[in-house]
C-alpha cells in the first residue's frame, strides 16, 4: 500500500528543488566527518574559482573557512555576525602584505550562477559521545557550503502530527543538540505539504508565514498549491540570495533575539518601489517615486527598512541621503528607535532623530551624500528656505495620507493686511524642490497619487487576514442600548452624512469641526454617558469571566477630552476598584523579571497630553512625556494591572499592541482615520482569534464604507455580531439533538461530585460512535468561536450559557483524550476552561487532562497503569489505552523493529474489533471491557518487554539483534541455544558498532559487501544455519538504519 508520509513528502521536496537547477544528494553520500556542518570542500571550490584572478592561495582559503567557522558567541550573537559577513562582505587581509586586500563574498550576489545551489537530506550531524547522539534534519540548503535554510517535514496524512511538531523539533530539541547549524541559518521552514511555512529560527510560532506567490502579479495559492509556490517563489536561486542579501533584518541591540525575515508582500513591495524610484529620480524622473498602499498592522516600518537598506547599498543610486518623515507632532519613537538602532543593518553610521529644521539644514548642507534622516513634517513649517537642491535625496513619507499631501495656499484677512500660509507638503516640496518623493499609507486619500505618484504596490487587508498577518475584525453595534431618542440617531446619522465630503477643502473642515461640536453636546449627555458606562462595564466584564479576550486590554475611544474625563469619573464611581493601583491582577505569579518591569498602577486610566486649562486633578492624573511613555510600556505588558486605556486621539494610529482585542469607540471619525483605529485590534496574537469593534456612536455605514474605498475587504469577511448569535443558537439546537437522550439535569443543578460524575457520563456518551464525536467535537468548536464575539449579547439566555458552559466542559475533556477534528493543534486558538471551579481537577479528570501531554516512560509504572484499569468508563478507558500504546509501541520501534512491529499486529487486531462493534449501545457493551482488558494486557506485556534485555544481561541494541536471531529461527523452524544467541547477538553488535565509524556506510556498497560477509562468518563461527545469512542480512541492516535515523 502506498503511504504519501514523510519520507516521500521529503522526496518530493527534493524534486521540486532539483526542477529549480539544485543538485541534490543524500547526506550519507556525502564524505565527511559527522560533526562538521559546512560543506567545506563546496566553499573552498567557490572561493577559488571567485578569487583565482587575485591569485588567492590555499592557505589564505583555509583561513576564511577557519574564520568563518570560529565565530562564537550565543547562538543569535554568532548568527548575527555570520549574516552581517554573509550579507555586506568583509576585508580580508593577504597573505603577501605588498598584495591589495581582498573583499570577499561567501555568496556571489551579482552572478547567482557562480554559486554552487545544493539541497540535501539525511545530512547526519553528531553531537555527543554516545554512539547514536545525532540529529538527522529533513533537509538542508547550503549555498556554497554553507547551511542556509533547514527544513523539517511532517506527514500530510497524519492528523495527530503538524507542523507546530516541526516547528518544536527544530527550535527546542535541534537547537538544544545542534546549535552550530543554526550558526549560518537564514531561516528554517516548516511543512506538512498541505500548511507550509518559513520563518526566522528566534520567531514564535505565530510569526511563521506561507510564501504564497511565485511573482508579484501571480494569484495567491493555499494548501498543496502553496507549497509549490514556496519553492519555486522563494527558492528560485535569484530570488533566495536577494532574501539573503538585503531581507534579513537584525538590529544593532536587542535584548530579545529579534530577527525578521521579510514576509512575500513585503519583498514584492521593497523591490516594485526600488525600481520605480529608479525610474522616476530626479533630474531625469519627475520625483514621483510611487504609493505603496498596504494595510494597517502588515508591517510598513520593515518594508521601509528593507527599502532603506536596498537604496544605500545600491550601486545605482550611490550613497543617496534618505529623509523618513511621519506626521505626528511627536516623533514616532517606535519608528525613530527602530532605524537609529539599525546602522549596522543599512550600512549607514549617519542614521538621526532630527530635532529642528535647522539641525536638519545642517546635516543636510554638511553631506553631499548618505544619511538617514528622521523628522516631523511638522519640522517643515517654520519657513519655505531652501534645505537642499541636491537631487539624491529620498523622501519616504509614513502614512502619506494626512498633512503631507497639502498643497494649497490659505488666504487670511487680519486688520494688519492679508496673509498667506500653506500646507505641510507646501513647505516640503519647497524645501526639497529636487527630492523624489514616496509614500507609504494604509489608507491613501485622493491626494496622495498627485504627490508621490501612483499606487505602485498593494497589500490589503483581506490578504493580511488571509495570510495571518493580521485578524479578521468584528463588529458589534450598540449605539441603541445608549441612545436617549431618535432625534439624536437622526443627528448623527446627519452628521455622518456631512463627514462624507469632509477633506475637500478647507471651509469644508471649518464646518465639520462646527458640527462635531455640535455633536458632542449629545455625545456628552450626563443621563447618555451613564447608559454607555454601564453597558461598557457589563460588556468588559462579561468577556473577562468568559475568557473571551486573552488579556483584558481594551480601549476606549472617546470624543474629546471633557467627555472622556466625565466617562472616566463615572465608571471609577461604578468600579472604584479598578482605580486602586497594583502591579497585576490577583492571581497573577511573576516572575524576578516581571516584578522589575511592572509598576503599581490603575486598571483604568486616560490617556492624552495635559492642558494648561485642565483642573488640578485632571492635569496631576495626565502627568508628563515620561508618565505617558511609563503608560506605553505597561499597556503593552499583558501582565500589568493597566487594561482599560481611554484615549481621544493618542494610540489611535501608530500605536502596536497585538495582546489588544477590543475597541470601544464613541467618537465620530473621518474614514481614512477610522480604519486606522480600529486596526488597533487586528494584531496578531497567542490565542487570539479576531478583534471585536464596539460602537457606541454609530459608525458602522462610515466604516463600511472606508472598508471598500481603502481595501478590497468582501462584506462577509467582516463580521456582525449577529451572524455569531446566530451561529450560538443554530449550534446549540444541533447539540440539543445529539443529547435529546442525555440526563444532564445533575450539571445544572447538583455538587461539584454530581457534576462531575455527569461531565464522565457526558464524555462516554459522545463517545457511543466515532461519528457521534466528530459531529460533537466541530459543533462545540463552532460554537464556543462564536460565542466568545458575542458573549455579553442579551440574545442568549441564562439556559444558552448554561449549556454552552456544559458543551464546552465536555469538549475539553474529551479534545485532551482524542485529536478531536483539528488537523493542526497547534492553530487551533481553543483555550481549555475549567468551568467547573477546581471540581474538574480532581482524580480521574484531571489524568485526562493530562494525556494531552506526549507520554515519557513513568507511564509504564504500575500506579500510572492502576489509575487507568480504575476507570470505569469503557469508552474512555479504550482511547486513553489505544492512544499511550499508539505513542509507546512508535518509541518501542525505534530501538527494536523486529518487537515493535509485532506489537503493533497485536494492537490493530484488538482496536479492529473495538471500531467493527455494532453501533447499537446494548451490542456495544458486550465488546467494551474485553476490548479494554486486552488493551491492559498489552501495555503490561509492552512493559514487560521493553526492560527484557537488562534481565538478559544485554542492552537494548543487542536484544534488538537478538529478536531477529530468534525471529529468523522460527521462520526456518529450528532449535538454536539461548546462551548462544545471547552472544552471537553481542558479536553482531560488536560488526555493526565497527561499520558505522563511516557516517555513509549504509549506502555504500564497499562497505554493505563487508558487513554480510563478516555477518556470514559470525553466522557460521556459532553453528547458526547458513541459510538464513540473506534473512540476518536484511533485518539487521533494516535495524541499524533504525538505530541510525531514530537516534534524534
Amino acid at each position: 500500500m502506498t503511504n504519501f508520509n514523510e519520507h516521500a513528502l521529503e522526496m518530493s521536496i527534493m524534486e521540486l528543488f532539483e526542477e529549480e537547477q539544485y543538485e541534490y544528494i543524500r547526506g550519507d553520500k556525502i564524505h565527511r566527518e559527522r560533526t562538521e556542518i559546512l560543506l567545506c570542500d563546496d566553499l573552498k571550490q567557490y572561493l577559488y574559482n571567485k578569487y583565482s584572478k587575485d591569485g588567492i592561495t590555499a592557505s589564505e582559503v583555509d583561513s576564511i573557512v577557519l574564520l568563518l567557522k570560529n565565530i562564537s558567541g550565543s547562538i543569535y550573537e554568532a548568527n548575527k555576525a555570520v549574516y552581517k559577513m554573509i550579507s555586506d562582505g568583509f576585508i580580508f587581509n593577504r597573505e603577501d602584505r605588498t598584495q591589495k586586500d581582498l573583499f570577499i563574498q561567501l555568496i556571489d550576489f551579482d552572478t547567482p550562477e557562480n554559486n554552487i545551489f545544493k539541497v540535501v537530506n539525511q545530512f547526519e550531524i553528531k553531537y555527543g559521545t554516545g554512539e547514536h547522539d545525532c540529529r538527522i534534519p529533513d533537509g538542508i540548503v547550503f549555498i556554497n557550503g554553507i547551511p542556509v535554510v533547514v527544513l523539517e517535514f511532517k506527514s500530510a496524512v497524519k492528523e495527530n502530527t503538524t507542523i507546530m511538531d516541526a516547528y518544536k523539533q527544530l527550535t527546542v530539541r535541534y537547537r538544544r543538540d545542534i546549535p552550530e547549524l543554526f550558526k549560518y541559518n537564514a531561516f528554517i521552514v516548516i511543512s506538512d505539504g498541505a500548511n507550509n511555512k518559513y520563518g526566522s529560527f528566534f520567531s514564535p510560532y505565530e510569526f511563521f508565514y506561507a510564501w504564497r506567490k511565485v511573482n508579484a502579479e501571480d494569484k495567491e495559492f493555499d494548501g498543496i498549491s502553496s507549497l509549490t509556490t514556496m519553492i519555486k517563489g522563494l527558492f528560485g536561486k535569484e530570488r533566495l540570495i536577494s532574501v539573503i542579501k538585503d531581507f534579513i533584518y537584525f538590529p544593532d541591540d536587542s535584548d530579545k533575539e529579534l530577527k525578521v525575515v521579510c514576509r512575500y508582500p513585503q519583498f514584492f513591495a521593497a523591490n516594485k518601489l526600488f525600481e520605480n524610484i529608479k525610474a522616476h529620480l530626479r533630474p531625469s524622473g519627475d520625483g514621483k517615486g510611487g504609493t505603496y498602499f498596504g494595510a494597517t498592522g502588515c508591517g510598513k516600518s520593515y518594508t521601509m527598512m528593507f527599502l532603506t537598506r536596498m537604496l544605500m547599498k545600491s550601486t545605482h543610486f550611490s550613497s543617496p541621503t534618505i529623509l523618513i518623515i511621519t506626521d505626528r507632532t511627536d516623533l514616532d519613537d517606535q519608528l525613530s528607535k527602530q532605524f537609529v538602532g539599525s546602522k549596522k543593518y543599512i550600512g549607514d553610521e549617519n542614521i538621526i532623530s532630527i530635532e529642528s529644521r535647522e539641525q536638519l539644514k545642517t546635516c543636510l548642507q554638511n553631506n553631499e551624500s548618505g544619511g538617514v534622516y528622521l523628522t516631523t513634517i511638522q519640522k517643515f513649517t517654520e519657513d519655505l528656505s531652501l534645505l537642499t537642491d541636491r537631487t539624491n535625496v529620498i523622501c519616504i513619507s509614513d502614512e502619506a495620507h494626512r498633512s503631507q499631501i497639502n498643497l494649497d495656499r490659505k488666504t487670511t484677512i487680519t486688520d494688519d493686511g492679508v496673509k498667506y500660509s500653506y500646507g505641510f507638503a507646501k513647505y516640503l516640496h519647497d524645501s526639497l524642490p529636487n527630492a523624489t518623493y514616496v509614500g507609504f499609507t494604509g489608507t491613501p486619500v485622493d491626494g496622495t497619487i498627485e504627490v508621490f505618484g501612483g499606487v505602485v504596490d498593494a497589500y490589503t487587508m483581506t490578504e493580511a487576514v488571509r495570510d495571518g498577518i493580521t485578524v479578521n475584525l468584528v463588529y458589534d453595534g450598540r449605539a441603541a442600548k445608549v441612545t436617549l431618542n431618535q432625534d439624536k440617531i437622526r443627528e448623527i446619522e446627519e452628521y455622518y452624512a456631512k463627514c462624507e465630503l469632509e477633506g475637500a477643502n478647507e471651509y469644508q473642515i471649518e464646518e465639520s469641526k462646527k458640527a462635531v461640536a455640535n455633536l458632542e453636546v449629545i455625545i456628552g449627555d450626563p443621563d447618555r454617558l451613564r447608559a454607555v458606562a454601564e453597558d461598557f462595564i457589563n460588556h468588559y466584564e462579561t468577556r473577562v469571566a468568559e475568557g473571551a479576550t486573552v488579556a483584558g486590554k481594551a480601549m476606549f475611544v472617546c470624543a474629546n477630552r471633557n467627555i472622556a474625563y466625565s466617562l472616566y469619573k463615572i465608571i471609577v464611581e461604578m468600579r472604584p476598584e479598578w482605580a486602586e493601583k497594583k502591579a497585576c491582577d490577583d492571581g497573577v505569579t511573576l516572575s524576578e523579571k516581571d516584578k522589575k518591569e511592572l509598576k503599581p498602577i490603575e486598571k483604568i486610566k486616560m490617556v492624552m497630553t495635559r492642558n494648561k486649562d485642565d483642573e488640578k486633578e485632571l492635569f496631576d492624573m495626565l502627568g508628563t512625556k515620561e508618565d505617558r511613555k511609563e503608560l506605553d510600556r505597561q499597556f503593552k505588558n499583558i501582565k500589568s494591572n493597566f487594561k482599560i486605556a481611554i484615549v481621544v486621539d493618542m494610540w489611535l494610529t501608530g500605536f502596536d499592541v497585538p495582546s489588544l482585542d477590543t475597541i470601544y469607540i464613541d467618537k465620530p471619525i473621518q474614514q481614512h482615520t477610522l480604519i486606522q483605529t480600529i486596526s488597533r485590534v487586528n494584531r496578531v496574537y497567542k490565542g487570539k482569534d479576531k478583534g471585536l469593534i464596539v460602537d457606541y456612536i454609530g459608525i458602522k455605514k462610515n466604516m463600511n464604507m472606508a472598508l471598500k474605498k481603502y481595501t478590497n475587504f468582501e462584506t462577509e469577511e467582516f463580521e456582525g455580531v449577529e451572524q455569531s448569535i446566530t451561529i450560538v443558537k443554530d449550534q446549540l439546537e444541533v447539540l440539543g439533538q445529539m443529547f435529546s437522550r442525555f440526563n444532564s439535569r445533575s450539571f445544572f443543578s447538583g455538587t461539584p461530585k454530581e457534576q462531575l460524575d455527569c461531565l464522565k457520563r457526558a464524555v462516554e456518551y459522545v463517545q457511543l460512535s466515532e461519528e457521534m464525536e466528530l459531529r460533537f467535537m466541530a459543533a462545540v468548536r463552532r460554537m464556543k468561536q462564536a460565542f466568545n464575539l458575542c458573549s455579553s449579547s442579551d440574545s442568549l439566555t441564562d439556559d444558552d450559557r448554561d449549556y454552552i458552559h456544559f458543551y464546552c466542559a465536555v469538549r475539553s475533556v474529551l479534545f485532551k483524550m482524542t485529536k478531536g477534528d483539528a488537523p493542526d493543534i497547534a492553530q487551533m486558538n481553543a483555550r481549555v476552561r475549567e468551568l467547573l471551579e477546581g471540581a474538574i481537577q480532581s482524580d480521574g479528570i484531571e489524568e485526562l487532562f493530562e494525556t494531552g501531554k506526549h507520554i515519557s516512560v513513568d507511564i509504564f509504572s504500575d500506579e500510572y497503569i492502576d489509575k487507568i484499569n480504575a476507570i470505569q468508563l469503557p469508552n474512555t478507558k479504550i482511547k486513553l489505552l489505544q492512544k499511550l500504546l499508539s505513542q509507546a509501541i512508535e518509541e518501542f520501534k525505534k530501538v527494536n523493529k523486529i518487537m515493535g512491529v509485532e506489537f503493533t499486529d497485536r494492537m490493530n487486531k484488538v482496536v479492529d474489533e473495538y471500531n467493527n462493534r455494532r453501533r447499537d449501545e446494548a451490542y456495544a457493551n458486550e465488546v467494551l471491557d474485553d476490548v479494554a482488558e486486552q488493551l491492559s494486557q498489552l501495555l503490561e506485556d509492552l512493559k514487560q518487554e521493553k526492560d527484557s534485555f537488562k534481565r538478559m544481561g544485554i542492552d537494548y541494541e543487542e536484544k534488538a539483534f537478538y529478536d531477529i536471531l530468534k525471529a529468523v529461527a522460527k521462520k526456518y523452524e529450528f532449535e538454536y541455544p539461548e546462551d548462544k544467541m545471547i552472544e552471537l547477538s553481542k558479536e553482531i553488535k560488536k560488526i555493526i558498532d565497527d561499520k558505522s565509524k563511516y557516517t555513509d556506510y549504509l549506502v555504500r556498497e564497499d562497505i554493505k559487501a563487508n558487513l554480510q560477509f563478516d555477518l556470514a562468518v559470525i553466522l557460521d563461527e556459532y553453528g547458526y544455519p547458513p541459510v538464513t545469512i540473506d534473512d540476518v542480512y536484511k533485518e539487521v541492516l533494516e535495524q541499524a538504519e533504525n538505530f541510525k535515523k531514530y537516534a534524534e
